[in-house]
């Protein structure tokens, strides 16, 4: 599915859905967190699917996710556009309440360059704030 930014943009929140406190959720793992049966994949945000994402209407949409129950955030440094960053610091008022996913790896965040996993490289890579 590919979201049409400009029509979101245009739709006012009383259009959104309602928020949603029944959010099925899921245990990550035996003894991980437990996040939102739905999670939100950023890379659209600053990659993949047109231009990158107007930051205020960005924040705007993360931030009316987790009022509508999402707790689970999928993000990578490949997204480039500072893609883990935009995310950290939208999520960053609810810290503690959801749970923000990434990948690593790629030399320099670019995935043409090749694989680099190394503990040094990984150690460089952002962290949530």
């Amino acid at each position: 599915m590919t979201i049409n930014w400009t029509h979101w943009k245009s739709t006012t929140s009383r259009r959104l859905p309602k928020k949603n406190t029944n959010m099925q959720k899921r245990k990550l793992g035996k003894s991980g967190p437990e996040v939102s049966a739905i999670g939100f994949g950023c890379m659209g945000l600053t990659y993949g699917y047109g231009p990158v994402m107007d930051r205020q209407d960005a924040v705007k949409l993360l931030r009316a996710a987790v009022e509508r129950g999402v707790t689970f955030f999928d993000t990578a440094e490949v997204y480039l556009n500072g893609n883990e960053e935009f995310v950290g610091d939208a999520l960053q008022p609810f810290k503690g309440k959801v749970v923000i996913a990434t990948k690593f790896g790629f030399k320099n965040g670019d995935d043409a360059q090749g694989l680099d996993s190394r503990p040094d490289t990984s150690a460089r890579s952002p962290r949530p704030r």
